[in-house]
């Protein structure tokens, strides 16, 4: 008995489908094994169980060929930019599993689609400022800060917000963004130094370091590079340390800036932390894992479990390294325990497990050792680079010890069963997006529902959905190419002709 193939305009529309659910889940900062899976298992469901994926830091193929000897249709997208938005990545992973579930055909699934990426947040945009205000505040308290710390890391952070806000609108490079970041955050620490207020800048500083450094994508990149799609991880890690040197322009120019106008500024030690008790350190934490949720468009009902999560996580990690492990086996250990437990509140709160685990991790991004390294640099003396080049690296390692024992923690986590056994070893890696198990073979009943009659002939209510139709995804831009073989007999001729 032979495989059914969906027709050549049904094909166009799954494919063009499948395509902006995974655009919009990339540009969100899916990883690329979880695009390519929820993409693959989209299409699986759709009947185009032929289909491939391939998927690079910015564009997206896919293409469908049912038979060695035809031509393959083939559709792309490009990505252009990278916006932080889990809402509507919790929007489209519920799409896919309605999908999947078969309470959704292609042509209600496209609707909803459209509906998704045209609808606007459920909060203003000022609110989303003052989560990052609360959150570099939070992270202020949680390096030792007290309450003026934490007062001008907030000011500083809603200054900042506002500030990338308005460069994102004229379209310019995110490095720039982020060398505007870096001098706001040092010029309002010199400006409080220069006021005479008791305050050590480097905190303030600090906390606003890893505000940045949370909208890079560390995690992202690296769930690539352990999951084996290493040009999608190295593109991003690319990204990430283009964005990290403008935080290095932007501090260490408001520094310049500072000794050129005479202001004495207070003895820094770079990176340096205060001695806090465990309880705020936890509470600091706490705040500023909820608020990086909040201002990530995160559902407002994962925000008090991120909160505990991450109170917890900064326990473990600060119990362990007490005695006097390595801090990076301790984060390590903290991030396992963020793995496991966050697929089991991602499962109860319905939303993916991406969006718990990075807000959870963020207190313990490593921006007191990036901070210190960049400062030591900036000395220019042969003792403070070898240092500096120590502190960086040591960033860098943490960096990898959250990823990988988040990782770790969500491959022992998830249910083993023998579907999504089979699902894991055919794309590597567990799943932070989209769902595990592998869709079931839809019935000729099901596939009828979706308006294709039994020749396998597209109704005529289908073209109320052109694949043009559909609205871009925030933050991106499409380029979609089909190609079936009549257009390609059909060029053929034209060249032909022409010759």
């Amino acid at each position: 008995m032979t495989s059914r193939h969906p027709p050549t305009s049904e094909l166009n529309l799954i494919l063009d489908f499948c395509l902006r659910v995974g655009e919009l889940l990339l540009s969100s900062g899916a990883g690329a094994a979880d695009v390519t899976s929820t993409m693959l298992s989209l299409a699986r469901g759709l009947d185009a169980r032929a289909a491939d994926v391939d998927i690079t830091f910015t564009s997206l193929t896919m293409s469908y060929q049912s038979s060695p000897d035809e031509i393959p249709i083939i559709a792309t997208r490009q990505v252009t930019r990278r916006v932080i938005d889990y809402q509507d990545l919790t929007r489209v992973d519920h799409l896919v599993r309605d999908v999947l579930r078969g309470e959704l055909d292609l042509t209600s699934g496209r609707a909803e689609l459209r509906r998704i990426v045209s609808t606007g947040h459920d909060r203003p945009r000022w609110a989303v400022t003052i989560g990052w205000g609360l959150m570099s505040a939070g992270i202020g308290v949680q390096l030792g800060g007290d309450w003026m710390v934490g007062l001008l890391a907030f000011l500083s952070a809603v200054l900042i917000d506002r500030l990338k806000l308005r460069i994102a609108r004229r379209r310019l490079p995110g490095f720039y963004e982020q060398v505007a970041g870096g001098g706001v955050a040092t010029l309002v620490a010199v400006g409080a130094a220069a006021l005479s207020i008791d305050i050590d800048v480097s905190l303030v500083v600090t906390a606003n370091i890893v505000m940045l450094l949370a909208g890079i994508g560390f995690m992202g990149a690296l769930q690539d590079a352990l999951t084996g799609f290493y040009i999608t991880a190295g593109a991003r890690l690319t990204e990430a340390l283009l964005s990290t040197a403008g935080i290095i322009a932007g501090v260490s120019g408001g520094l310049s800036l500072a000794y050129a106008v005479g202001v004495d500024l207070p003895e820094v030690d770079p990176g340096q932390t205060d001695v806090q008790g465990l309880w705020l350190t936890a509470i600091g934490a706490a705040v500023a894992a909820s608020a990086f949720a909040f201002a990530s468009y995160s559902p407002k009902r994962i925000l008090v479990p991120v909160a505990l999560m991450a109170a917890i996580a900064i326990s473990i990690s600060s119990s362990i390294e007490a005695p006097g492990i390595a801090r990076t086996w301790s984060v390590a250990f903290a991030a396992l325990f963020v793995g496991i437990v966050g697929y089991a509140v991602a499962g109860r709160m319905r939303v993916p497990p991406l969006i718990v685990v990075v807000s959870a991790v963020v207190p313990m991004l490593p921006g007191v050792s990036i901070y210190r390294g960049l400062a030591l640099l900036g000395e220019g003396s042969r003792r403070d680079t070898s240092e500096g080049l120590v502190a960086l690296i040591t960033a860098a390692s943490v960096a990898l010890a959250l990823a990988a024992g988040v990782i770790l923690g969500e491959y022992l986590a998830q249910p083993v069963t023998r579907q999504s056994r089979r699902l894991e070893q055919r794309l590597a890696g567990p799943r932070l997006v989209g769902p595990v198990h592998l869709p079931r073979r839809r019935s000729r009943r099901t596939r009828h529902s979706r308006g294709v009659g039994p020749a396998g002939a597209a109704s005529p209510d289908r073209t109320e959905n052109h694949p043009s139709e559909v609205s871009p995804s925030k933050g991106a831009r499409s380029s979609s190419t089909v190609s079936s073989t009549q257009a390609q007999e059909a060029s053929a001729s034209e060249t032909t002709s022409g010759g």
